[in-house]
């Protein structure tokens, strides 16, 4: 039984006359330019602003900042100054300034880090 294109095009017809009788779509407030899309901050978890104690500040900045920022500037220092141990990855080398963030410990693991870290922010 042969098809036609004739019969395809009535088909082609249907769904885009169905496609024009449905609803709307709903506009998002990004869509919309509200203010509430221009910035999303959250001030709980872990976007919430914290204070680093003197010893963190040393390395982050003296200034309020998500935990999230605060993990990131310290990564961002041990490999700067080249403190990840050089065999085992996952042991970091503390030096002058991080040995008081360590609790006096020559070398800690990465997963130990977020723990000493929550130490020095208020």
């Amino acid at each position: 039984m042969p098809t036609t294109k004739q019969g395809t095009a009535k088909n082609t017809a249907a769904t885009q006359a169905g496609k024009q009788a449905a609803a709307p779509k709903h506009t998002t407030a990004k869509q919309a330019g509200t203010p509430a899309a221009a910035k999303h901050t959250t001030s709980h978890g872990l976007m919430k602003a914290v204070q680093p104690s003197a010893e963190l500040a040393a390395i982050v900045g003296n200034k309020p900042l998500p935990r999230t920022e605060i993990t990131k500037r310290i990564w961002a220092y041990i490999k700067e100054h080249g403190l990840q141990d050089a065999t085992n990855k996952r042991l970091i080398n503390a030096d002058a300034t991080l040995r008081p963030l360590f609790g006096g410990q020559d070398q800690v693991s990465m997963l130990e880090l977020p723990k000493l870290m929550s130490r020095h922010v208020h």
